[in-house]
């Protein structure tokens, strides 16, 4: 990996960078006098003065660019919010632990750390020189065994940088996997550590005295948007497309809080959910104007090959080839760019990296991350997903409420289909307390299997339809109960539910990013350094 360099091109030397940024009090580890708590950390005067402008310009460059609708949305939530979204389940990180020592290891960083220092004791055994953080070093001499300098088969050498390379792509079982086939134990004792396990993320709470409602704080802002969503179309006057923004704190309990402000437990986000038609594919009115910008893209197909190889490359061609999937999404990368260069990244230090299959949120269809090369590596400080319609319908579904918009056609649209009548009046009676979810299952029956089972009721008088949870799985209806007839109707209203675009912004690490992007020192008197900020652009 290449060194991180200051403004001016200089290698950059982390620890001046960030005795600069405490001693001048941009930030500080919160409750440092009882010891700290790793992960929180507080803003001093300079530190809150650059959020709150790096807050104004994103709120200029997307809220009132775009006519989005901000909203401040509740940071305490309830539980069976969080529960239909899927965090509950699946808001989670795979951690590893050592049974004798008690200590806790995030199973992916476990596997990187030991993987990166058998391939620098590697380098050192061919004489090859060795890139040194030397504060990341210092800590690790502390705390880890030093690896004696030992050298590996060219091809081990090229497994470990594959393996590497595919880091963010594995789940707990190919972790698990890969901590036995290349031994890896605790870097501290050496112990042996347990299987990989899931660790959920999120701050669990009880709201009221009582403790009867469980909550948790929020991980994201996301699910306050889409629960509003029906009032906010209403307020834009059942105009789409359109998108809610909204600026505040989100929570996770990170299982190893590290490289200071880029790995926190509490953090500030800025996150846009922009409602599409999909039926459309996906358009937007104004990609246009920007199919020109040009962006530094890392595809998922490259990374599989275990290669981090970028391609250079206008949004509107990576849109027509598919590299891109659709125009929103690429008209959002193309405004992230814009935005990150308006605050004053370095451009040649900005890339996006789209997710692999298995790193994916389980709401997104696909998504792309805008990393900023520090001296930490490459960090994601935005993310940028198209989350379908997932949480729409999910809400929907489990609340009954019209999560959906519905227009007036221009045309009337005749529709042919394969119609369910239900007798109520003895299906009730019949099914007693399974009633609903045999109506459910029948309801969900897809066209193709009424029309098939609608030739089985007028040739054998019943038929069979699955409905898991009652009896063997297998419910058996007579004609006098159900008719499955193909009828004719029309039209003249269309109901859909929207698919949401979200780009997700992490403003504690574009903050950090963007001091060390802007930071410089003078020649021969390296311990007196500057932030060179820009001046804000119009």
């Amino acid at each position: 990996m290449a060194t991180s360099t200051t403004k001016t091109g200089q290698p950059l030397d982390r620890p001046i960078f960030d005795s600069l940024l405490r001693r001048r009090l941009f930030y500080t580890p919160a409750f440092e006098v009882y010891g700290g708590v790793s992960g929180l950390y507080d803003y001093g005067p300079p530190g809150c003065s650059l959020q709150a402008n790096i807050i104004e310009t994103w709120r200029k460059h997307f809220v009132l660019e775009e006519d989005m609708l901000e909203v401040d949305c509740s940071m305490l939530t309830p539980a069976e919010v969080l529960k239909t979204s899927g965090h509950v389940d699946k808001f989670a990180d795979w951690m590893c632990k050592d049974p004798k020592s008690g200590e806790i290891f995030r199973a992916d960083h476990l596997v990187e750390e030991v993987l990166e220092s058998r391939l620098r004791a590697d380098k050192e055994a061919r004489g090859q020189v060795v890139e040194v953080d030397e504060e990341k070093e210092a800590r690790k001499k502390r705390k880890t065994k030093d690896l004696k300098a030992a050298k590996m088969g060219d091809s081990l050498v090229k497994e470990y940088e594959e393996t590497l390379a595919k880091i963010d792509n594995y789940n707990g079982e190919e972790l698990g996997l890969l901590i036995s086939k290349y031994n890896i134990k605790n870097p501290v004792t050496g112990g042996d550590v347990l299987p990989p396990v899931a660790f959920n993320l999120m701050f669990q709470t009880s709201i009221g005295p009582s403790s009867n409602l469980a909550g948790y704080l929020r991980p994201e802002t996301a699910q306050g948007q889409f629960l509003n969503f029906q009032k906010l179309l209403e307020f834009n006057q059942q105009s789409m497309p359109f998108a809610s923004a909204c600026i505040g704190k989100s929570f996770r309990n990170e299982i190893s809080p590290r490289a200071g402000l880029l790995r926190v437990r509490e953090f500030l986000m800025a996150e846009i959910e922009h409602y599409v038609d999909p039926e459309g594919g996906k358009k937007h009115p104004r990609f246009d104007e920007v199919k020109d910008v040009e962006l530094v893209l890392l595809d998922r197909n490259v990374q599989l090959d275990g290669r981090t190889h970028v391609i250079k490359i206008a949004i509107g061609k990576a849109v027509s080839t598919g590299l891109v999937d659709s125009e929103t999404l690429g008209y959002f990368l193309a405004r992230i760019h814009q935005f990150l260069i308006r605050l004053g990244v370095d451009p040649k230090k900005m890339r996006f990296r789209q997710h692999m299959k298995n790193e994916m949120a389980h709401y997104a269809a696909d998504c792309w991350d805008a990393e900023l090369f520090t001296s930490y590596g490459w960090i994601e400080c935005v993310g940028c997903a198209d989350r379908s319609a997932f949480d729409l319908t999910v809400h929907s579904k489990k609340t009954g409420a019209p999560l959906c918009v519905r227009e007036t056609r221009s045309e009337p649209l005749t529709i042919e289909e394969w119609q369910v009548e239900l007798d109520k009046k003895k299906f009730g009676p019949k099914f007693k307390k399974d009633g609903k979810a045999v109506e459910a299952a029948v309801e969900e029956l897809s066209q193709d299997l009424r029309e098939k089972l609608s030739l089985r009721l007028r040739d054998e008088g019943k038929i069979e339809v699955d409905v898991p949870g009652v009896g063997d799985g297998k419910v058996e209806i007579g004609k006098d109960l159900i008719q499955i007839e193909k009828r004719t109707r029309v039209e003249h209203s269309r109901e859909y539910t929207p698919n949401v675009i979200e780009p997700a912004f992490g403003i504690g690490r574009i903050l950090y990013s963007l001091m060390e992007h802007v930071f410089w020192s003078r020649e021969g008197n390296e311990a007196r350094g500057v932030c060179e900020l820009p001046s804000p652009r119009p």
